[in-house]
């Protein structure tokens, strides 16, 4: 057997693995070495006495089997700040003992020697958790539905051309009075805000703070209004603009929003300045180095990796020197997501106050890009030189190269899982409800190596029941639902995986079809689920239905993975499965009263579908070719108190015995 082959195997690297059109792929010497290299810089792995990881679930006993001779005295110590338990026992086995505190500590074990030749000592980490991931309140309904939005899309006569927070404030009344348990969005990540070409919220820039665009300005206190700030004709001109103009909306803002910093340094009030401080305080060392960033990237303009020494890592002298030389600089980035945390709690505490069961329903990105500033502050947990992406399947037969940072999930596990929980923590905190992009990664993530085709990578291995029990334990903790999106080339027996932590599935009724291409009755869903007609990469329903993705990507030189002919008889098969429900119409209200018979916990109607939108979110493999997140909705936010169209689909819903 090749040496790489061998190697690989230890380091949870699979050389061969079928794509999603069923073929058998082997990995290529050359990749494999690119990634054996990067994973494991510093040699071979030294052989272990104790799992580098140890998962104690729910109340069981955990029995640990050291790799030591029978008969071994063994000392074990289990520690976090202080020590929480002690004790000793005798190899092959030792039995932890029950009742130990959730969370994540430090196993110590202690084998002395039978030889007299010294004490072997090696520590584990040690996770105990839940058996379940929360799900959700005891009073709320067993079937929920909540209206979704792409918030930066939203349409209001006050905001500037991009939705905001306050618009997001009016959705949560709105869904409130529709009988809806929450509002879902996309994500609200951190991008690069000063890149308009690139406005794609699955390409953060940090998944650890907000996107600033989102930021209602004129609520601001410090804000002196739109004619003092001489803002009063670009926001006019905004406002009217069919596509969310980025470029035009950064200039709006930022140019605001330093007048607002401005005068909070010269003239904040008292109360102002404590909330501010205790909010730099709670979020410490973190975002003092996401605010020199920010200002590093704009004032170096190239990749981290390219910046001088002194800046390539987050380190602490270095930046402490950087702000004392830009004090007010830095200060700015840190009032920014201060004011977008502000914003944001009192969209999360409305929902609270009006009764939603989930109130807000945030995405989570899969990843992040490889020059942004999560990659930047942890480059030891990503692996240079590699991107995530997915291999060759019916919707991309070449495989997808995403461009973003591909984790290594040894680093990732050496820390104790901190970048993943800190991750989590950052959506959990507002949400009661999240969902993860491409839950498949928890267990697996394809990497592709730079400079080589997406269909030459290859898949590694993550500690899967690790991962598990950290969401587990962030979901509990924070008292938030976790979604995991389990579509694609998804390995055997994960759903049922899911399913038995107690994270939520994702059905899309245009991929919940049989062989013979009936769609699925709504008794085939599955309970603990979320359902929904598509998602933001796929056609709308008016689009669906009217075929405009196909002639889209016919005009764009694109396959469009189905027929007109093949179109007209899916259409008919959907037409076909309301009529054995007793729904004749086949309009989108009919679509979402089908959807709401199914026993899937919470049903997610999108208001593009709502609305009648022909065109989709995002289009796949384009870039400037389609105008990929950056549609308004047709119908501004006053207007939905009275949209007949959006009362229909709740009372359908309601009719069917979901909601509140």
């Amino acid at each position: 057997m090749d040496r790489n082959v061998e190697r690989a195997a230890l380091w949870g690297i699979e050389t061969q693995y079928r794509d999603g059109l069923g073929c058998l792929r082997t990995a290529e010497p050359e990749v494999l070495s690119r990634l054996l290299g990067a994973i494991v810089p510093h040699g071979e792995p030294a052989a272990r006495m104790l799992p580098r990881t140890i998962v104690v679930r729910g109340q069981r006993d955990c029995v640990v089997r050291p790799a030591a001779p029978d008969g071994v005295a063994l000392r074990w110590e289990i520690s976090s700040n202080q020590k929480v338990a002690e004790g000793s026992g005798i190899s092959p086995a030792l039995t932890l003992p029950r009742g130990l505190p959730t969370g994540i500590s430090r196993l110590r074990v202690t084998a002395t020697s039978p030889s007299g030749s010294g004490d072997l000592v090696e520590e584990a980490t040690l996770i105990v958790c839940p058996h379940h991931a929360y799900q959700g309140p005891g009073s709320a309904p067993r079937r929920m539905w909540a209206l979704a939005v792409q918030l930066y899309g939203v349409r209001s006569a006050r905001n500037w051309g991009h939705g905001d927070f306050t618009d997001l404030l009016a959705l949560v009344d709105l869904a409130a009075d529709l009988g809806a348990a929450g509002v879902g969005l996309n994500p609200l990540h951190a991008l690069f805000d000063d890149r308009p070409s690139e406005p794609s919220p699955y390409f953060p820039n940090s998944r650890l703070f907000l996107n600033p665009l989102y930021i209602d300005v004129e609520t601001v206190p410090e804000f002196p209004g739109l004619r003092a700030a001489g803002l009063e004709a670009s926001v006019e001109w905004l406002r009217g603009e069919d596509m969310v103009n980025y470029g035009g909306v950064v200039d709006a803002k930022m140019r605001a929003l330093r007048l607002a910093h401005a005068n909070f340094r010269r003239s904040g009030s008292p109360e102002r300045r404590l909330a501010f401080d205790r909010f730099c305080s709670t979020r410490g060392a973190l975002l003092a180095q996401f605010a020199s960033f920010e200002v590093l990237r704009r004032r170096l303009d190239r990749p981290w990796w390219q910046w001088p020494p002194p800046w390539r890592s987050a380190d602490d002298a270095a930046l402490d020197e950087l702000r004392r030389a830009e004090e007010t600089e830095v200060g700015f980035f840190e009032f920014v997501q201060w004011l977008a945390h502000e914003q944001l709690e009192r969209c999360r505490a409305r929902a609270r106050e009006r009764g939603l069961p989930i109130g807000l329903y945030l995405d989570i990105a899969v990843g992040v890009r490889r020059d942004g500033f999560d990659a930047w502050c942890d480059q030891d947990a990503i692996l240079p030189g590699m991107a995530i992406g997915a291999p060759p399947d019916a919707l991309s037969r070449s495989g997808q190269d995403w461009g973003l940072a591909a984790i290594n999930p040894v680093a990732v596990e050496d820390r104790r899982f901190e970048p993943y929980r800190r991750m989590l923590q950052a959506s959990m905190q507002y949400a009661g409800a999240i969902r993860l992009d491409h839950v498949l990664g928890l267990k697996r993530l394809f990497l592709v190596p730079d400079g080589l085709r997406a269909e030459q990578g290859v898949y590694i291995l993550c500690p899967f029941e690790a991962l598990l029990a950290v969401t587990v334990l962030s979901s509990v903790a924070s008292e938030c639902i976790v979604v995991g999106e389990d579509l694609g080339t998804v390995p055997e027996d994960f759903r049922q995986t899911l399913a038995d932590w107690g994270l939520w599935s994702y059905h899309v009724m245009l991929f919940e079809r049989s062989s013979s291409g009936e769609f699925c009755p709504p008794e085939s869903y599955r309970e603990n689920a979320v359902v929904t007609f598509a998602t933001h990469d796929l056609p709308t329903y008016a689009g669906w239905r009217e075929q405009r993705d196909i002639e889209v990507k016919q005009a764009l030189g694109m396959e469009p993975g189905e027929t007109h002919d093949q179109r007209q008889a899916a259409f008919a098969a959907l037409s076909a499965a309301l009529a054995r429900r007793g729904i004749e119409a086949a309009g989108f209200t009919s679509v979402a009263k089908f959807l709401a018979e199914t026993p899937s916990r919470l049903l997610i109607v999108s208001m593009e579908d709502v609305l009648g939108v022909t065109d989709q979110v995002n289009l796949p493999g384009t870039t400037n070719s389609h105008p990929n997140w950056r549609r308004r909705l047709p119908v501004a936010l006053e207007s939905f108190h009275s949209h007949k169209g959006l009362f229909s689909v709740a009372e359908g819903i309601m009719s069917a015995g979901r909601g509140r």
